[in-house]
């Protein structure tokens, strides 16, 4: 029985042997298994390089500047320098500019003026009289101006001079003039200028008060009769010794000042002056 037993034993030791071998050649991993884990890991390593370079690039884009992107325009960009009445920048706008401005609008040629300025891409100012479109025809011309894309502004209903007016007289002056501008084309006008550059006290009131900005001009020619032709008063705006960075310039609803008007856009683009958009002029917030 100790024999038996014995042998048992024995044999019960060579399986178990036997088995712990196996297990251990079963746990080691082969060559081509190795050389997977090892690409495996190697493959690890790059995504983690990848993953950490990328965050930190976030985190370099993070800490930069953010890219300044062109700022858009808006608001005005000019306002009216009251001392000597010319166009000045408030921004970064450009500040060799000058303002076109034609006053006794419209009798007979400020239609056609109109054109020619459409047509050049020059903006202006058409300053109304309101004796000037007491009828549907004229005020069909204004409309057509307005609808042309320029700016209306107020230059009195009868053009006196205000300085010689009452109150009352300077106020129907101005307001009923703004009422029927708006009955016309739908909107008040954003600029008021007084014939002769006569600004009493009162009209100055009574333009704020119409949120209305007031301007005279820095010259003109074209009511003197040595510039009552084509050619003079062509060479005489845009040779002026008053023209100036922001000049406001003065003309009138004349035939002669028509037939010089392209001339002196050009001549003034010509010495590198842009017509200034009366749509960029505004007031300083007080």
């Amino acid at each position: 029985m100790k024999l038996k037993g014995l042998i048992i034993g024995v044999f019960f030791i060579m399986i178990l042997a036997s088995c712990t071998d196996l297990t251990a050649v079963e746990s080691q991993p082969s060559e081509l298994e190795k050389e997977e884990y090892k690409q495996e890991e190697n493959n690890s390593d790059d995504h983690s390089k990848v993953h950490e370079s990328n965050l930190q690039k976030s985190k370099e884009d993070d800490e930069e500047e953010p890219n300044e992107e062109a700022v858009s325009l808006s608001g005005p960009q000019y306002k009216i320098n009251a001392s000597n009445w010319t166009i000045e920048p408030m921004n970064h706008s450009n500040s060799k500019v000058v303002l076109l401005t034609i006053d006794d609008a419209p009798d007979k040629n400020a239609l056609e003026m109109a054109r020619i300025l459409k047509k050049l891409s020059a903006p202006a100012i058409f300053f109304v009289n309101g004796h000037f479109i007491d009828t549907p025809e004229e005020a069909e011309v204004l409309k057509a101006i307005h609808e042309l894309g320029f700016a209306i502004g107020n230059h009195t209903y009868s053009h006196p001079n205000l300085k010689t007016l009452s109150e009352a007289e300077q106020y129907n002056e101005i307001v009923s003039l703004n009422d029927q501008i708006e009955a016309i084309i739908g909107e008040r006008p954003k600029f008021f200028r007084a014939p002769f550059g006569s600004i009493s006290n009162y009209s100055r009131k009574v333009a704020k008060d119409e949120n209305m900005i007031l301007m005279n001009w820095t010259y003109g020619y074209d009511w003197e009769k040595e510039y009552q032709s084509k050619e003079a008063l062509a060479d005489i705006m845009i040779n002026s010794p008053f023209l100036v960075n922001g000049a406001n310039l003065l003309m009138h609803d004349r035939e002669w000042t028509k037939e010089a008007l392209e001339d002196i856009v050009k001549g003034l683009r010509n010495k590198g002056f842009t017509p200034v958009d009366p749509a960029q002029i505004g007031q300083e917030k007080e």
